[in-house]
């Protein structure tokens, strides 16, 4: 199957961005190289374009697709919380904006044998990077009741986790939950009939949740914002698309603590903790999707850009 992603919020991204013709540029979750093709038209010869990205598919696509931009493209395959000793390793230390486009591709989502969807039967893998060994199965089938509870409850905020993980500890009993539509089934009967009318697939959030939880997406973001912001030179900036509420609040969270860090009590009239601001928020409110994108893609719905600069 060829690698088909619509970017989301891209003219946003990249404008966002501010790119200059002779700077240095990450695109950290590089998929098919859609934010990173509208980045490399705006450099010249003395600009440069790294891509990161730990799913084989992507790196395929978007090398092709990155192929006329020559030696002003680099590309690596990698989580991009391993950014900073892989920019080293090639020599930089500095960049002038970084893109991190979060969540699952289109690819992904459409590819039934990844795993990641609940709307086709398949083996339950959802691994962003396939030499991983744990998959989804795994989860589904060697995690505890309370610790399915918590994942279900805490990554997929879905007020029926504990009904949801009793109903798969019971399934696993007869035997091992190996396919999507195999939990799809478990998950549907976990949920009354009359909510599931009205709030959607059922299985949404729990596949999100199981997901998250195998790739650790949000230990990655928490873990990696902070580093990514250091890595900016003065004026560089960090754009990140969010797509729920976990990430946009870590995101929204992390650029306000860079922004302001004093911890220093609300009644002191000076700050004395010694605490710098590293730059400012750009986007005080996220920026969303245009009429027009949702009318054309309808995975661009629960998008939101937040930009930090650099101080």
């Amino acid at each position: 199957m060829a690698f088909k992603h619509t970017s989301v919020l891209l003219e946003e991204t990249v404008d966002g961005l501010a790119v200059k013709p002779d700077g240095i540029y990450v695109d950290a979750t590089l998929g098919g190289g859609g934010h990173a093709y509208e980045v490399c038209k705006r450099l010249n010869s003395k600009g440069s374009f790294i891509g990161i990205d730990q799913d084989a598919a992507a790196i395929e696509a978007a090398s092709a697709r990155l192929l006329d931009f020559g030696e002003r493209v680099t590309i690596i395959r990698s989580n991009y919380c391993d950014m900073k000793p892989r920019l080293h390793e090639i020599g930089i230390d500095k960049v002038d904006g970084i893109v991190l486009d979060l969540g699952v591709s289109s690819y992904q989502l459409d590819t039934a044998e990844r795993g990641f969807s609940y709307r086709a039967d398949a083996p339950l893998d959802m691994r962003m990077d396939q030499r991983q060994k744990m998959t989804a199965r795994d989860i589904v089938n060697d995690y505890s009741e309370a610790d399915l509870f918590r994942v279900i409850r805490d990554y997929g905020e879905d007020r029926f986790a504990k009904n949801i993980a009793k109903h798969i500890v019971m399934e696993r009993e007869k035997g091992p939950i190996e396919t999507t539509g195999q939990l799809n089934e478990v998950i549907s009967r976990a949920i009354p009939m009359k909510i599931q009318k009205t709030s959607g697939h059922p299985s949404k959030r729990t596949f999100q949740a199981i997901r998250i939880e195998l790739n650790h997406e949000l230990d990655v973001l928490r873990d990696t914002l902070d580093t990514m912001i250091d890595l900016l030179n003065p004026g560089g900036r960090l754009c990140i698309i969010t797509f729920h509420s976990l990430e946009d609040r870590i995101v929204k969270s992390s650029f306000r603590k860079n922004e302001d860090p004093c911890i220093c009590p609300k009644n002191f009239p000076v700050c004395v903790c010694g605490n710098v601001s590293k730059g400012k928020v750009i986007t005080k409110k996220p920026i969303l999707p245009s009429a027009e994108e949702l009318e054309h893609n309808s995975r661009s719905k629960s998008a939101k850009l937040r930009i930090f600069e650099r101080a």
